[in-house]
């Protein structure tokens, strides 16, 4: 039996456009759900209620691969199953839509990793319980659980002699990290 070591599923980003709560932000883009096995889009319009508007801004491959279950697992045991999208800011494509999307991933240590980029931002969208479903299967075909080997200590004992700790001319324990000229003078009460 040949275990596939990568999978690819195309999967659409459905984005919401909002009235901005600010005077400065006229517009909110937030991407909101996932169309698995969707087919190529460029910004198309899904439904308009007032001046909320969702559009299926693009389609993109999901990649899988073998390597990275535990990445998925981190990802599935969350609260809510995300996927990570990775947007950036871009008014000089076209002045109506100033986002673009480029990326998603269901790695959770990807996902991180993108967040430490200022040009980037990154948004967890829900995912829908048949790419649950389908990542799940992928994961259980692929992880295997990395057995923890504690580190064991050398026999040789370090504690029966402190070489290098403090200067022997100190008399109190105490005192052992403290320079000779530091030491109070002996007074006489």
């Amino acid at each position: 039996m040949t275990r596939e070591r990568t999978r690819v599923m195309p999967v659409g980003v459905v984005v919401r456009r909002r009235p901005g709560v600010t005077r400065w932000q006229k517009w909110t883009w937030l991407p909101v759900s996932l169309l698995p096995g969707a087919a190529p889009a460029d910004w198309k319009m899904l439904r308009a209620e007032g001046d909320t508007v969702e559009y299926h801004a693009v389609t993109l491959s999901l990649e899988l691969h073998h390597t990275q279950t535990e990445a998925y697992l981190i990802a599935l045991s969350d609260k809510v199953p995300s996927v990570y999208v990775v947007m950036r800011s871009a008014p000089e494509l076209e002045p109506a839509i100033p986002i673009e999307v480029l990326h998603m991933t269901a790695s959770a240590h990807e996902g991180l990793d993108y967040t430490d980029s200022a040009e980037v931002f990154v948004e967890k969208v829900p995912m829908p319980p048949g790419l649950i479903a389908w990542i799940r299967e992928f994961v259980d075909m692929h992880h295997e659980e990395e057995i923890f080997y504690k580190r064991q200590r050398d026999m040789h004992r370090i504690d029966l002699e402190e070489e290098g700790i403090g200067d022997p001319r100190i008399r109190q324990l105490a005192d052992v990290y403290r320079a000779p000229g530091a030491r109070k003078k002996d007074t006489l009460q």
